[in-house]
């Protein structure tokens, strides 16, 4: 959420960065709904005035024994005119606060300027394509011709968009779910965390994913709650409502956790294979740092995500993504993209962001700074990685002649005495 005095003070700049995020801003209705509120909060605050003043006198007329009938019922008349503007006040308040809900993060100045993808700018690229003297399959067709990934009888046990994994791409899911955890907890410096896997609506306001991506969340009926749809969000809210020492930050997070999103507005998009699926693993990082030291974190926390393909022999690109391409929430993103040989292109691994304090403002997350003065922290987060992509990129990197998977180096820890699945 963004800070209310600075939206009015800066209507121009907040509209033509949030429109450069492909999001149209109504400034006149922000206009009109915040001087009315402004106008009721002064015109309630002046009649309070007036009837404390009123209750004086009256106390000092009975005193005196003169009558007081008709400063009475001026004092009634006052109260009803108070409470009908408070009715008004609370029925405008909560139109006003929807209103800055709806309003996404203004992104930061180094992020390029454009409508969609296609004016993303390339950072880093890292490692070679692998070449094959045989025409490399996708995953899918991989993991079925071996029988370990099953995606027809997932579809009768649950539905389009799910796999069953067996054998071999059952255990490099959990290998990798444990290898991710082990560097970055290990080598990194994160705290692991093992958080609730289902979230009520404060947590999903908190991050911004309500009430703006309602459609893509999977509710539990008769519950307020809803199945996470990235460990982002449990690991925000563990700091909700809390002020946070100086001293403590930066915090930083990992955790495992699956994933539930309905996808909704992505048909027809990588039906085929693991990229996106219902439900599917991920690592998440999260950290929650000073305002003035945001971008520095964002660079490293990036970096500790590259290094998961780094360390996996798997080629990567790094991009800033413009401002039509940004999330909601976010000020500024990197995407991480793996190299895929059956689509001859890369598909994003990771997205790597910092929030600013637009979600420490929803979610009411300060820190207290060594002068006593409270400020929100920022936030950010990112995939170190999403499980099931990484998968499907090792089967499409490491593949061999006769459909089999060779182990990239950094696993083989984890399958003692085996170099291939």
């Amino acid at each position: 959420m963004l800070d209310t005095n600075f939206v009015r003070n800066n209507l121009e700049l907040v509209k033509k960065k949030v429109e450069a995020k492909g999001v149209p801003f109504a400034e006149e209705r922000f206009s009109a709904m915040d001087l009315r509120r402004r106008q009721l909060l002064a015109r309630s605050e002046e009649l309070k005035s007036r009837k404390n003043k009123l209750a004086k006198e009256t106390g000092f007329l009975k005193k005196s024994g003169a009558p007081t009938r008709e400063m009475e019922l001026q004092s009634i008349e006052l109260s009803k005119q108070i409470a009908n503007g408070e009715n008004e006040l609370e029925a405008l308040e909560a139109g006003f606060q929807e209103f800055l809900l709806s309003i996404p993060n203004l992104f930061h100045d180094s992020v390029p300027v454009g409508h969609d993808a296609g004016a993303n700018e390339m950072v880093r690229e890292w490692g070679d394509p692998p070449a094959f003297d045989f025409a490399p399959r996708p995953h899918w067709e991989l993991g079925e011709a071996a029988g370990e990934l099953d995606f027809s009888r997932a579809a009768k046990i649950s539905g389009s968009r799910f796999t069953v994994y067996f054998d071999g791409l059952a255990k490099l899911e959990r290998v990798l779910i444990q290898f991710m955890l082990d560097c970055h907890a290990g080598e990194h410096g994160y705290r692991e965390v093992l958080p609730p896997f289902l979230v009520n609506d404060a947590s999903l306001i908190g991050t911004g994913n309500l009430p703006k991506f309602k459609a893509d969340l999977f509710k539990i009926e008769d519950y307020n709650l809803y199945l996470v749809p990235t460990a982002e969000v449990p690991l925000t809210n563990i700091h909700r409502d809390e002020t946070l020492d100086e001293d403590q930050l930066p915090v930083k997070y990992v955790a495992y956790t699956p994933c539930f999103r309905s996808e909704a507005g992505s048909h027809g998009k990588d039906i085929r294979g693991l990229v996106r699926q219902h439900q599917f693993n991920k690592v998440e990082l999260l950290k929650f740092t000073h305002p003035g030291k945001s971008y520095l974190e964002l660079e490293e926390l990036t970096a500790d995500a590259e290094s998961i393909l780094r360390k996996l022999g798997l080629p990567f690109r790094t991009m800033a993504l413009c401002s039509g391409d940004l999330s909601f929430s976010s000020a500024k993103t990197y995407d991480i993209e793996v190299w895929m040989p059956a689509r001859a292109g890369y598909l994003e691994i990771s997205s790597c962001s910092n929030f600013e304090s637009f979600q420490a403002r929803r979610a009411h997350i300060k820190f207290k700074g060594r002068d006593g003065r409270k400020d929100y922290v920022h936030t950010l987060n990112g995939s170190g990685l999403a499980v099931g992509r990484t998968v499907a990129a090792i089967m499409e990197n490491y593949q061999t002649a006769d459909g089999r998977i060779r182990i990239p180096e950094a696993l083989r820890p984890y399958f003692p005495g085996r170099d291939l699945i």
